[in-house]
């Protein structure tokens, strides 16, 4: 039985050392260019060379998106970057466009290329032809069924990747203009700014400055929104119809929602495989999920099921906040030294998600300034402070319920 690689994003060195340290077989990435998410950190040269380093030694593969469709001006200056990333030995390309493709092939030949969901294979003819131009991988259309990934699996020797779990977009695999048109930002080039999640009316041509909203209820329109993606009940189907990569969506996503995500899945998978015949899929994950910021979830295309893609509302559903994330563990004084992000004050009760162990749930008796040893009341974010509790690991993530 194979089990699928579980993929995570990484918009900045901090989002990719949490993914690791939670359980993700390979991080996909951008440098400061061509890559879909510009908004969002991403990695300097120097960065990237450190990441590949850190991620060889834990054997996690690195991915890098070159999959923006750029305009004349900006192709000029991708064979000086491919050729670096070439030299770097990155784990794999990921395109979209032809040119940027024709230019990989002479600046990073030994590289594998991954085509972009942006490119919109929908079936196995189109990847047969992917195949026969070099590509090591496909990711598929988010528009696709489980019956028509299940095909292009049998019908191909490629590596098929999909998306499971994260936000939608209502454009056919991204390919959207509405950004571009509003606000001059275009989404093909990474500069998306979600132009779909706004409120909108209608305004009838002689009647100027009067807005008309349009409402499905009274919280008004939703009509380009999509409700978010989660596929992990359907890890049993993933497995069993041969796809090879998980990939989870959110490179400018929160470290805490990656940290969630990551770990959810990375238990699924793992249960999985040690006892197919018997998994069922614990419930404590589906309530992770429900800890992190997020649109009401579905299974997006995957299996049909009737209930729509529109939410019924634009907002996000937040029920817990992030307060801190632990750096260092002091073993000898049994203290947590925590980078503190949003406000903590003593009282408060914690729960702290760890990598790879259980949560612990703690009722914050005792704070201290890391730097000066002076005794706190309350902390705000960029504080580092020591909070005694009992051994937590590295990069675990302090919570609170939301009253």
């Amino acid at each position: 039985m194979k089990i699928p690689e579980l993929l995570a994003p990484a918009g900045n060195m901090e989002k990719a050392l949490v993914a690791m340290e939670y359980g993700a077989d390979a991080l996909y990435l951008a440098g400061q260019q061509f890559g879909m998410r510009s908004q969002a950190g991403n990695f300097s040269l120097e960065e990237l060379e450190q990441i590949l380093q850190i991620a060889r030694e834990r054997d996690v593969k690195i991915y890098v998106t070159v999959n923006v469709y750029p305009r004349n001006n900006e192709i000029d200056m991708l064979p000086q970057y491919l050729e670096k990333l070439e030299e770097l030995q990155v784990d794999g390309l990921i395109l979209a466009d032809m040119g940027v493709y024709s230019l990989a092939k002479i600046y990073a030949p030994t590289r594998k290329l991954h085509l972009s969901t942006q490119a919109n294979t929908v079936n196995y003819q189109a990847a047969q032809f992917w195949q026969d131009l070099g590509f090591s991988r496909l990711i598929m259309a988010r528009e696709l069924s489980k019956d028509e990934i299940a095909r292009i699996c049998r019908e191909t020797d490629l590596e098929i990747e999909m998306f499971v779990h994260g936000a939608m977009c209502m454009a056919y695999s991204g390919r959207c203009l509405l950004s571009s048109f509003l606000t001059g930002r275009d989404a093909n080039r990474g500069q998306c700014a979600q132009s779909c999640r706004w409120r909108y009316a209608v305004v009838e041509e002689k009647r100027p400055g009067e807005y008309m909203p349009i409402e499905e209820d009274e919280r008004g329109t939703h009509i380009f929104n999509s409700k978010d993606l989660r596929l992990i009940e359907y890890i049993p189907e993933l497995v069993q119809i041969g796809v090879d990569s998980l990939k989870i969506e959110g490179r400018m996503k929160s470290s805490y929602y990656v940290a969630t995500v990551v770990r959810a899945y990375r238990t699924a998978l793992d249960l999985y495989a040690a006892d197919p015949a018997n998994y069922v899929l614990p419930q404590e994950l589906l309530d992770e999920l429900d800890k992190v910021s997020h649109r009401p979830y579905y299974s997006g295309f995957f299996v049909p099921s009737g209930a729509g893609i529109h939410p019924h509302s634009g907002s996000y559903i937040r029920s817990y906040d992030v307060v801190g994330q632990v750096i260092e563990y002091d073993g000898e004084k049994g203290e947590a030294v925590v980078d503190v992000r949003n406000r903590l004050r003593l009282g408060t009760e914690l729960e702290i998600m760890q990598p790879k162990a259980p949560n612990l749930k703690l009722r914050l008796e005792q704070m201290v300034n890391a730097e000066t040893g002076e005794s706190l009341e309350e902390a705000h974010a960029n504080y580092v402070v020591r909070i005694p509790t009992p051994e937590v690991k590295y990069l675990s993530m302090l919570r609170v319920k939301r009253s």
